[in-house]
């Protein structure tokens, strides 16, 4: 599994999807914190948030007792990469449709 695709498995989730967004907008947080506010468990958020880490899009760090998550957006880089290739490659693939349906002029 490429870098990419680790993102896209991660993001396929929506509460993943959630859960970073709220580390990213809250800043550094635990997984009691994430879940305290959601109607999921600690242990789930857990899971989670390990799956995020495991695609590089989140981080902890441990601070006494409990382990703060950050996240990190420089994966999605990849991912942005790989859509912006795509789009591109389907605009020339349909620019050359309309080419092709328009005909000469």
């Amino acid at each position: 599994m490429n870098d990419a695709d680790a993102v896209f498995a991660a993001l396929a989730d929506g509460t993943r999807r959630e859960l970073l967004r709220a580390i990213a907008t809250s800043g550094p947080t635990t997984a009691t914190q994430l879940a305290s506010t959601r109607h999921i468990t600690r242990q789930a958020v857990a899971k989670h948030l390990s799956v995020l880490s495991d695609a590089g899009l989140v981080s902890g760090h441990r601070d006494g007792r409990e382990v703060r998550f950050h996240a990190d957006t420089e994966p999605l880089a990849a991912a942005r990469e790989w859509i912006d290739a795509t789009g591109a490659a389907w605009d020339r693939r349909l620019g050359r449709l309309r080419d092709l349906l328009n005909g000469p002029e």
